[in-house]
């Protein structure tokens, strides 16, 4: 049987919500459609949305990252700063640590790939 093709950006149903662990900045809240997964559950692709704020990350993941709508700040522990607006593609990678700040309210398409446990 041949796969068929995930189109992502459907939005189906109203998403899982949430919020970061611990917030530096606002009242973020999230949103995530993840609307696909391998048979291994290691490759996910969906679309993630948040309010303004900002949070520590500390990635473990790679990640793609497609700006659809907001603005996003990426500050890397080492002080580099990123910053990202619609139709901006860029990619995360494991290892990252530092600050995400959605400056806006955020919708993003992502994909994202959790590596085997060492």
């Amino acid at each position: 049987m041949i796969p068929a093709v995930v189109r992502l950006g459907a939005c189906a149903g109203e998403g899982v919500a949430g919020a970061p662990a611990r917030v530096l900045d606002g009242r973020p809240t999230t949103r995530l459609w993840n609307e696909y997964a391998d048979a291994g559950e290691r490759l996910y692709a969906g679309v993630w949305s948040s309010t303004e704020g900002s949070w520590p990350v500390d990635y473990t993941e790679e990640e793609v990252c497609v700006i659809l709508e907001g603005r996003v700040r990426l500050t890397s522990d080492d002080g580099a700063v990123s910053d990202f607006g619609p139709g901006d593609a860029f990619v995360i990678p494991s290892g990252f640590r530092g600050i995400w700040a959605s400056l806006d309210p955020v919708r993003k398409l992502y994909v994202v790939y959790e590596p085997a446990a060492a």
